[in-house]
């Protein structure tokens, strides 16, 4: 063939190539893993809600993977699976997780989005070794999840949040996977912490379960969002120095005890949330950071003592209500809330004798402050911006100041 011919006709080879690569029929295996993976699940009913399973007609001579809705493919094998459609007026889907997904060897992100799907993970997704996403959130998945799953080589996001899974998690095998992003929030997950977490971890969040025992002694070095929320953690707040990275720190609602470390009192953490814990001490005599804009502070409801210090002067929202916080709010204080820098600051509930803001004195109307129920006589700035929880008086009963300073005085001595 001459060269000039040979030319005219490569276009027409490269054409040919692509129509027939996309007009691959999907593998037998993963055809037959789809089926029965809908005769397992059905559509909740909805009017407004689009179908999700519609499209997917085993007797149409389409392609699955152009025509199955959430359904992705390469070269004729399934590589994404998204079952239901996410939307806001969708229902979701209803039924059980069928074991022939594992049937889609060569599956790299599974996705269940929120519905009613009951019953246990299968514990075969283990055997997926190219997965690097499990999402299966908000729905009513039961039982242990499958030790397996958690030593996946190439799991980069684990995601079971908002289900009814129980059981224990396993310590991590460390150097085993790439494992970024653990999420196991709102669940019925019981036992001690692990000893250890995935050393490659960025996001742990297990909030909303039964955990116990002691932080481990040792985080992930790359942690920058951590929550433990809403457990029945305990002992003091160690081992958090080595996370340099750390943004979001979410300790609430636990039996956490002790002194709060210096250490986390720096600008990176623009989120400490510490309320409703044991915690004790007073807040650390640490530079004033800026923490800048959205940053919150919460160590409400706790046992802090002594005065408040300018450490926090640059947090926007900072709530140090329900404790036993005594003298002086700072000056610098009054000023970052007077220059709307400082959005909230609720300081209820506590012991403090002085504000030094003039009476009568109109804040910015994107800020609250609430200083009720202290041992001043006469609270500058009333109830107004006050919670329903604050209560109705404006000052503590002088007794309760005496006591208070008696005890502050002993202590002293």
């Amino acid at each position: 063939m001459a060269k000039g011919s040979f030319l005219l006709f490569l276009p027409l080879v490269i054409f040919s190539f692509f129509t027939s690569a996309s007009s691959l029929s999907m593998s037998k295996s993963d055809f037959a893993a789809l089926r029965e993976i809908r005769n397992s699940l059905t559509e909740i009913p909805s009017a407004a809600a689009t179908r999700f399973f519609s499209s997917w007609d085993f007797s149409a001579a389409d392609d699955p993977c152009t025509s199955f809705a959430g359904v992705t493919c390469f070269s004729s094998r399934v590589t994404i699976l998204s079952l239901g459609t996410g939307l806001s007026d969708s229902p979701g889907l209803a039924g059980t997780l069928s074991p022939a997904i594992a049937k889609l060897t060569e599956l790299n992100q599974l996705i269940l989005f929120s519905g009613i799907v009951t019953g246990p993970i299968p514990f075969r997704l283990g055997s997926l070794h190219n997965l690097r996403v499990i999402s299966l959130t908000r729905n009513r998945l039961t039982e242990d999840i499958p030790a397996a799953i958690f030593n996946l080589p190439n799991l980069h996001t684990l995601d079971l949040s908002h289900n009814q899974l129980s059981g224990r998690i396993p310590p991590a095998v460390p150097g085993l996977n790439q494992l970024k992003v653990l999420i196991l929030s709102h669940n019925k997950l019981l036992g001690n912490l692990p000893s250890s977490f995935w050393d490659q971890l960025l996001h742990l969040d297990l909030s909303n379960n039964y955990l116990t025992g002691t932080l481990p002694e040792q985080m992930p070095s790359g942690l920058r969002y951590l929550s433990l929320s809403n457990n029945h953690i305990w002992g003091q707040i160690d081992g958090l120095e080595s996370l340099s990275e750390l943004a979001y720190l979410d300790l609430s609602m636990n039996r956490f005890s002790g002194a709060i470390p210096t250490y986390l009192f720096r600008p990176c953490i623009t989120s400490m949330l510490l309320q409703r814990n044991n915690l004790s001490g007073g807040v650390p005599q640490s530079p004033p950071w800026s923490y800048g804009e959205g940053s919150t502070v919460d160590l409400s409801h706790n046992f802090l003592t002594g005065e408040i210090t300018p450490a926090l002067i640059g947090v926007e929202t900072l709530f140090l209500n329900n404790n036993r916080l005594n003298g002086q709010v700072p000056e610098e204080y009054v000023q970052s809330v007077k220059a709307g820098t400082m959005k909230t600051l609720y300081l209820q509930h506590n012991y403090i004798t002085g504000f030094p803001m003039e009476e009568g004195y109109v804040l910015p109307e994107t800020t609250a402050v609430c200083i009720s129920y202290n041992c001043m006589a006469a609270p500058p700035l009333g109830m107004a911006a006050c919670p329903a929880s604050a209560g109705y008086q404006l000052s503590r009963p002088a007794y309760q100041c005496a006591a208070s300073h008696n005890r502050t005085s002993s202590t002293l001595d």
